[in-house]
């Protein structure tokens, strides 16, 4: 009895995992880009689509994610993210066409996996299956 209780103090105070993100976002024409770091990017994106004017004019609306990379802890974040911002423009131009050679916005794919990762199971639609034999 006492060992089960045991197991469930010791899950209770393993430490909670967040994620750190570092990102690149650019405008349409990509003549600006911006090197970030967030624990949140959907909100972080959000808040660039929303604010678009705060930071740079209307014609440099850094509203597009062109790359990003996920870390486990923000150490090893903050190390890249301080990397990144060294590079020149031709190294972060070299390293978004690395894996995104398009610079189609990511954002998108983003918001999908959120979708799936919060849906409501409940809400699904549930089709019955009938045997052609």
């Amino acid at each position: 009895m006492q060992e089960g209780i045991l197991n469930s103090l010791v899950l209770i105070f393993e430490p909670i995992i967040m994620k750190k993100f570092v990102y690149i976002v650019t405008d349409r024409n990509r003549t600006s880009m911006h090197v970030g770091m967030s624990s949140d990017l959907i909100k972080t994106l959000d808040f660039y689509k929303q604010m678009p004017n705060l930071f740079f004019d209307s014609g440099k609306q850094l509203t597009r994610l062109v790359y990003f990379e996920e870390f486990k802890t923000e150490a090893q974040a903050l190390v890249r993210f301080k990397s990144i911002s060294r590079f020149t423009r031709m190294q972060k131009e070299r390293l978004v066409r690395s894996c995104n050679p398009d610079w189609i916005d990511l954002t998108i794919g983003l918001d999908f996996e959120n979708i799936l990762l919060h849906r409501n199971p409940t809400n699904q639609v549930k089709l019955a299956f009938t045997s052609l034999s």
